[in-house]
């Protein structure tokens, strides 16, 4: 058997990739494309090997389902240890990313959203007696102990919040480099991470801040008519870069214990950012190739060397399942096995219109008549080297490099044709504490 860590650097564009991870050792796949253009859905990928469509995990949608057993599952079943660490609230066990993985834990930052345990709310009743002073902390402490919570989780997560609060200032790089160090993994098993510290809100350590900004811009601001003000972009343009800057060298400590251990890491993104370009900030709008075209590295395999052909992050599905001997060929999803080369098919990208807290963030803009013109289904394709085109909200279809396929729009409506679409799952309630989560990042 053989063990893998599969490693999702959160919102990493490839250019700041390419910048930051030279120091990264593995096989490099120059062309690779995220499915979709934010977490969800492309997670959605990774653990099926199918596009978001065909999952039911999508913009309205965000549990987690799948019409088959997903990959954490799968290896499960075949006897490895399976375990995970997501510093991402969205990818957590309120929306069931947890399934078939025998522990899954979090960072500060998705605490409640990763609890078995009945947590004591603690930033949203100091927030509603913010105006007591500091006998609100005697307040909160006395509700925590009489409360019906858990009360040794809860006086535990208090703690780690004031910690966070005076000592601890990234998105839970830190605390994931201690959970790898602190875990022993058995010699056949699989791990899965996810890190945040290249997503908003862009504000690594104090140590490694160049600039000053008050807020980034984001989905309101993408969908304003006035552009904002290129200085405050350039300025929000290297609090990104200091943020991944801060990534490569947290991930250089965690990745040096990682190869210790596993005998396969994937590095990938899971989608890009846009900094300002055709207007559009953050992952929430388009295709754009800022957000589709994203890092992907193997480490392990016998070659150390470039590849050229597109790819898909749906590939890395039947990736694993090949690395640890999965034979079984029910479930292998849509993707190919990268430990050898592929063919230059066309690889599929989607937007399956804006996520179910955008219509808020419109009507908050003054712009609610407009939900219908970003709430939409618009589909891209990549092919070749350098090719890559994709709808707009407009109508166009937008075109980049030079296409080997004739009529690369007509090949992507025939992939298009043969998606099998998957109802999307149930919406589930979000608790206080997660929704202040979201909002946080911009999600809600």
């Amino acid at each position: 058997m053989t063990s893998v860590a599969l490693i999702v650097l959160d919102t990493l564009r490839k250019d700041a990739f390419d910048k930051h991870f030279q120091w990264l050792p593995g096989t490099n796949f120059e062309n690779a494309y995220a499915p979709s253009h934010y977490t969800v859905p492309s997670h959605a990928s990774l653990f099926t090997g199918l596009y978001p469509s065909e999952t039911g995990t999508n913009a309205n949608s965000h549990q987690f389902t799948a019409p088959s057993p997903p990959l954490a599952r799968r290896l499960q079943g075949e006897g490895l240890e399976t375990h995970a660490f997501s510093a991402n609230v969205q990818i957590s066990r309120q929306f069931g990313w947890d399934w078939g993985f025998d522990s899954y834990s979090g960072s500060w930052n998705s605490k409640h959203a990763n609890a078995t345990d009945n947590i004591f709310e603690w930033n949203a009743f100091i927030r509603e007696h913010r105006d007591e002073g500091p006998k609100r902390y005697l307040k909160a402490l006395w509700s925590c102990l009489s409360g019906d919570c858990d009360t040794i989780p809860s006086l535990k997560h208090g703690l780690e919040i004031k910690y966070r609060t005076h000592t601890v200032s990234d998105s839970g790089a830190q605390e994931g480099l201690s959970y790898v160090r602190g875990t022993d993994f058995a010699d056949d098993a699989f791990l899965f991470m996810n890190l945040m510290e290249a997503h908003g809100p862009y504000r690594p350590p104090e140590e490694y801040q160049t600039v000053d900004f008050d807020e980034m811009p984001g989905f309101a601001e993408s969908v304003q008519e006035e552009p904002i003000d290129e200085t405050y972009a350039e300025t929000i343009r290297q609090a990104y870069d200091d943020s991944v800057r801060y990534l490569s060298e947290k991930y250089e400590a965690i990745f040096s214990e990682l190869r210790d251990e596993f005998d396969y890491v994937i590095t990938l993104a899971d989608h890009g950012e846009n900094l300002g370009e055709n207007g559009i900030w953050g992952h929430g709008l388009g295709l754009y190739q800022e957000l589709t075209h994203v890092p992907l590295s193997i480490w392990g395999m016998d070659d150390v060397e470039t590849r050229e052909e597109i790819v898909s992050l749906i590939d890395v599905h039947r990736t694993i399942l090949g690395m640890v001997g999965v034979e079984d060929d029910r479930y292998e999803g849509r993707g190919r096995d990268l430990r050898s080369p592929v063919d230059h098919e066309p690889q599929l990208t989607e937007y399956l219109g804006l996520n179910m807290w955008r219509e808020q963030k419109l009507e908050a803009a003054g712009k609610a008549d407009e939900f219908s013109t970003y709430d939409r289904e618009l589909y891209g394709i990549a092919a070749a080297e350098n090719y890559y085109g994709y709808e707009d909200f407009d109508g166009s279809f937008v075109e980049s490099g030079t296409a080997l396929l004739e009529a690369p729009r007509n090949r992507m409506d025939e992939l298009v044709d043969d998606l099998e679409y998957l109802e999307d799952a149930d919406d589930i309630d979000v608790s206080d504490p997660v929704m202040e989560r979201l909002e946080d990042l911009g999600y809600a």
